[in-house]
């Protein structure tokens, strides 16, 4: 069994100093160094991975665009969805991309299932997503977003859920590059914990899931 990470509980903080420390965090990495899960918000911003498309920003609603070195395309952060970054040594821990990209959509599955809510994989676009109604080929929409880099074999970027938020930023973008989808949130699917309920909740699920590497 792996020692759990540390968790820091960053409040709500800019995205670029929260990357950039991210960054130093991994570059001085030593075989010694503790992972850490850094739980936090921010502030309405735009992020779009290392290959992703400026096109899936649809038009100007005036937050700003950080183009960073996650893989994945555009994705919105904002008040009231919980972000978590985990800053690991995969190595130490023998586990493949792959691998943890599956173990963190676990974490958000079964967080809410705890709740009586049913959220599912899909193929190809890596995340969690509700069923929308209940007939053959209804669509879905998306409730967490993941992406990760890689260097020097630890690990940073993470994981968001939305909670408690204004989704209509959303609608600028194809969110995560995918035209059309919607987006929901715990709130409006009756899940009624507060977000540093949700925090507390997915680093318990997090942690659980390391555990098992």
């Amino acid at each position: 069994m792996n020692t759990e990470p540390v968790v820091r509980w960053l409040g709500r903080v800019a995205y670029q100093p929260t990357w950039q420390a991210m960054m130093d965090f991994t570059a001085a990495r030593t075989a010694e160094t503790a992972d850490e899960l850094w739980v936090c918000e921010h502030p309405p911003v735009y992020t779009l991975g290392q290959a992703g498309k400026p096109e899936h920003l649809l038009f100007d609603i005036g937050i700003p665009l950080i183009r960073i070195d996650r893989g994945g395309q555009i994705t919105y952060h904002g008040p009231g969805q919980v972000v978590i970054y985990l800053l690991l040594d995969l190595a130490r821990r023998r586990l493949k991309v792959r691998e943890l990209v599956w173990r963190i959509e676990q974490a958000l599955i079964d967080l809410l299932a705890e709740h009586a809510i049913a959220a599912t994989r899909l193929s190809g676009a890596p995340g969690v997503y509700i069923a929308q109604g209940e007939g053959e080929g209804d669509s879905v929409a998306k409730i967490g977003a993941l992406g990760l880099r890689v260097r020097k074999g630890g690990c940073y970027h993470g994981v968001s859920l939305n909670v408690d938020m204004d989704l209509s930023p959303f609608a600028a973008i194809n969110p995560c590059g995918l035209a059309g989808m919607a987006v929901t949130q715990t709130r409006d699917l009756g899940m009624a914990l507060s977000s540093t309920e949700v925090a507390e909740s997915l680093v318990c699920h997090l942690n659980r899931q390391l555990e098992r590497a």
